[in-house]
């Protein structure tokens, strides 16, 4: 059964040996991660971010016991589990799917995940245009179609990392 949970990262590790050590084997954790590529000090610098921010998606067949779920809100590095995960399991299941399909062979998420909708408004994570906001008019085969600051071109959707605003 899968179960999320919201965790610190600081204690990640011990979070993990925790865990194993009160369900034992068959334990599993999946953090989907993006490499990012930003530029700092005219240096290009890559940074490993958490897809999900500080939630974290476990699997153990224990999950379904609720008095392991009470046992392990309280060890260190845990902040809380989600509610109700009991009943998302397919959902749950689906998007671990989703994002193991689209990741690479170092186990980052690749920059195709992000699905897109023309005349949608979308702001780049990475690049030279780091956190400007710019309408996508149109899609080709990797090429997008783009209008940032009344300014339209293309660029190749594969080199660059945006999110929907």
């Amino acid at each position: 059964m899968w179960a999320i949970l919201k965790f610190d990262k600081k204690n990640f590790e011990i979070l993990k040996q925790n865990f194993t050590k009160t369900l034992g084997g068959d334990l599993r954790f999946y953090r989907p991660k993006i490499l990012l590529h930003k530029y700092k000090k005219n240096k290009l610098v890559a940074k490993e971010v958490d897809l999900l921010g500080d939630y974290l998606i476990c699997f153990h067949n224990k999950f379904s016991d609720k008095n392991i779920i009470q046992n392990l809100k309280f060890k260190k590095g845990v902040k809380y589990f989600l509610n109700n995960f009991r009943e998302s399991q397919k959902e749950i299941s689906d998007f671990v799917t989703n994002c193991k399909q689209f990741e690479n062979n170092k186990g980052y998420i690749v920059k195709s995940f992000v699905h897109t909708e023309i005349n949608t408004f979308y702001k780049f994570l990475t690049g030279p245009f780091t956190n400007k906001i710019f309408k996508l008019v149109g899609l080709d085969n990797n090429k997008i179609s783009i209008l940032l600051e009344n300014f339209n071109t293309k660029i190749d959707k594969r080199d660059f990392l945006f999110s929907r605003v």
